[in-house]
């Protein structure tokens, strides 16, 4: 079976000892970064299929990942993050806009 997909670390050894035969490649840099907001799309379907806190933590691994890949440092996230609030409010109300 075809995959063409970014898969997690130990997802050969699982398959080797299913008694498949894994054929893989280290993706290159923009490869690698293609993939990673696939496996986001991915995630977040699957996420909207079946609301649950595995799905949840699958949309957390791949977050990780971008934020390692993309060098992004936590705390000058949450910065950011913690501004937004500040400025414009987070969800915690439910509002929905209408109109404008």
């Amino acid at each position: 079976m075809k995959y063409d997909k970014l898969v997690r670390d130990k997802i050969p050894e699982y398959i080797l000892s299913k008694g498949g035969v894994p054929i893989t490649h280290i993706a290159t840099e923009g490869e690698y970064w293609q993939k990673l907001k696939e496996k986001l799309s991915e995630e977040v379907a699957e996420f909207q299929k079946d609301e649950n806190a595995e799905e949840y933590a699958d949309i957390l691994e791949v977050l990780e990942a971008i934020a390692n890949y993309k060098k992004f440092d936590d705390s000058e996230v949450k910065k950011i993050k913690n501004h937004k609030v500040e400025e414009r409010g987070a969800f915690k109300d439910r509002i929905i806009l209408d109109e404008s």
